[in-house]
Formats: structure tokens, C-alpha cells, sequence
């Protein structure tokens, strides 16, 4: 994905949900806000986005492994965290019950 990036071409990753209620139980506003803090800067220590969002390492460490076993995040060789996106949008639709 990084590669497609770097050459300038449009990146497509999808992840699919059963509801809303699961995709908000996956990235819930604080690992929104991880997500958010390392978009765009490249490979990152895991304290970084805690300094960043002047939160605890213990918790932003927790959202961080949460977000790699969705995907979202990417650990590197040299164990730097790494999010290969440079943005994630988020759609679903809210349909009246039958």
C-alpha cells in the first residue's frame, strides 16, 4: 500500500463491519485519535502518539495493538508503528428497520 502511495496512485483498502455498533467498538474516538496522530508522519516509536495526545503510553499502547490486528496500523522491521494511509474515510449506511 505504501508503494502505491508513494507512486502517487489512488490506494483502495477496505474493511468490512456488521454494524455500526461493531466499526465504533474498533476504532472508538481515542483510536480515532491514534489513527489520526500518526496518519501522514511516517515510521513513529509507540510513545510518540501518546506524547502527542498527551495521553498514558499504557492506554495509547492498548489502542495501538488494537489498531494492528485490524490492519489499520502496520508494525515495521525496525518495530516502529507505522500508518500506511494518508487518509481513512468511513461510510455506512443508516436504514429504518423493517
Amino acid at each position: 500500500m505504501r508503494l502505491a502511495a508513494q507512486a502517487g496512485r489512488v490506494q483502495q483498502f477496505t474493511f468490512s463491519h456488521a454494524s455500526p455498533e461493531r466499526l465504533f467498538s474498533e476504532i472508538s474516538p481515542k483510536r480515532r485519535g491514534a489513527l489520526e496522530a500518526m496518519s501522514g508522519t511516517g515510521e513513529i516509536s509507540l510513545r510518540e502518539p501518546a506524547r502527542r495526545l498527551e495521553h498514558d503510553v499504557k492506554s495509547v499502547h492498548r489502542d495501538i495493538h488494537a489498531l494492528l490486528e485490524t490492519g489499520l496500523l502496520e508494525k515495521t522491521a525496525s518495530g516502529k508503528i507505522i500508518c500506511p494511509f494518508d487518509e481513512l474515510r468511513v461510510d455506512f449506511t443508516l436504514a429504518q428497520a423493517a
